[in-house]
């Protein structure tokens, strides 16, 4: 399957008065169709890493590409350029707009890149809140909804613009068992059979048994 994501001896170095490094020679290929879990205990570097997979952190060593382009050269505008195309975003909170619907939220990507009329926007994030069981609420507040119904409509953002991967940093972390069950399996089925790949932090070890791989860290180095 095609490499989407190749992270090369990447390591991340806070310059603080007593430099503390986060994440340390980290090699990481991940290919269409896999689900990622990146998992470790707490403070060992897993959203460290993620960040720096997902081109929030620049590296202080190492090289990320996304599809082979290498995104070092790249300055601030076109970083964010390429997450804004290729890279769609989960995290522990959802991070909603509260003045905005449901619907409002998943357009909001699609705005900002530009590419689709306003009713092409509309219509395209009504199909993915659908397709995340959505669609009765779309035109619901954040906090008309429960904890559970804003992740997946957090997720439904994540896919507005047909990413190559999705990211997510312990996107079940603030949820209960049975809504946690949902947006797992929902993001476990967002790989399956495509040409699309998702790469998730967690300490839920269920969760990380669903993945088609693990990577563990330890004290920021991968051990396994």
């Amino acid at each position: 399957m095609t490499v989407l994501l190749k992270a090369s001896h990447v390591t991340r170095v806070l310059q603080e008065a007593l430099p503390v490094t986060l994440v340390q020679d980290a090699s990481v290929e991940v290919r269409a169709g896999e689900f990622v879990a990146i998992t470790g205990p707490s403070g060992s570097g897993k959203s460290s890493l993620l960040y720096l997979l997902g081109l929030l952190d620049k590296p202080t060593e190492g090289m990320v590409e996304i599809e082979g382009v290498p995104t070092g050269p790249l300055d601030e505008d076109a970083l964010a350029g390429l997450r804004l195309e290729k890279l769609g975003f989960v995290f522990q909170s959802h991070f909603l707009l509260p003045e905005f619907t449901a619907l409002e939220n998943v357009m909001l990507p699609m705005r900002r890149l530009g590419r689709r009329t306003d009713r092409e926007c509309r219509d395209r994030a009504a199909e993915i809140l659908l397709s995340v069981g959505l669609d009765e609420h779309s035109h619901k507040l954040p906090q008309q909804m429960s904890g559970g119904q804003r992740q997946r409509v957090a997720v439904a953002r994540a896919l507005a613009n047909d990413p190559l991967l999705v990211l997510a940093d312990e996107p079940t972390g603030n949820l209960d068992t049975a809504s946690s069950g949902v947006v797992q399996h929902l993001l476990k089925d967002l790989s399956a059979g495509t040409t699309r790949a998702v790469i998730a932090v967690t300490h839920d070890p269920g969760f990380a048994a669903m993945a088609t791989r693990q990577i563990r860290i330890v004290d920021g180095k991968i051990s396994a």
